[in-house]
Formats: structure tokens, sequence, C-alpha cells
């Protein structure tokens, strides 16, 4: 009983130091979600780029058999809109968005966006206009 007592206040606030800490990767995500949004609204394909992970830059130079730049410009994903909620697990989030969903991956050097221009499917997995392989 008296063990119980004292990790009681042990496990709060290890569950609120956790809860923390997805606030500020939510933060992040979103606020690295929110520079890609920007950065497509003013067709600045250099910044979104930057902004891509690497495979899913890759993936849409392949698919569009042109440099990231002019591929991302034309894809149509101008106007995403503010971000609405997010929800982070672990190197993962999902940012969604006014008019789109995003997905991002964090690396050593912080978000990337993995997929844009996502839309739900009723019993599938959303279907993305850019996403890496």
């Amino acid at each position: 009983m008296i063990v119980m007592r004292r990790t009681t206040p042990a496990v709060i606030l290890l569950g609120l130091a956790c809860a923390g800490c997805a606030g500020s990767r939510g933060d992040a995500a979103e606020t690295a979600a929110t520079r890609f949004a920007q950065a497509l609204q003013s067709q600045d394909g250099e910044s979104a780029c930057a902004a891509l992970a690497p495979a899913t830059l890759e993936e849409l130079e392949q698919d569009e058999q042109q440099e990231c730049a002019e591929a991302i410009t034309a894809q149509e994903l101008n106007d995403a809109g503010t971000a609405v909620g997010v929800d982070v697990f672990d190197g993962q989030a999902r940012v969604r968005l006014e008019h789109d969903t995003y997905f991002l991956s964090r690396f050593d050097d912080g978000w990337r966006v993995v997929a844009a221009g996502c839309t739900p499917r009723e019993g599938l997995p959303y279907d993305c206009t850019v996403k890496g392989g």
C-alpha cells in the first residue's frame, strides 16, 4: 500500500511528461506541414521539395520525369488551408489541413513530408497524389 502511494505520483508525472513530448512532436510536425503548404501556395518548388522525404522526392521525379521543383508545383496541391489536427505516433504523423492531409516522418534533421494530396477512402488506406515508396 505504501509503495502504491509513492509510485502513483511518479506514474502521473511520467504520463504528463510523455504527453508533453507528443505535444511538442505534434507541434513540430504541424510546423513542417504548414511550411510545406505555404511553399506550395506560393509556388516555391525548391522549398516544397526541401520539405519532402528523400524517397518521396525520388518517386515524384521518377513518376513525372522532371525535376522536383517543377513536378511538385504541377501537382495541384496549392491550397491546403491551415492545420486542423495532428496525430503523432512515434516517428510518424498525420497532419489534417482544411483541404488536404499530409503524412510526415521524423528524420534526423526534422519532420519531412512523405505523402500529400491525401484523401480518405472508406475501409481503405488514404489515396495520395504525392507519395514515397
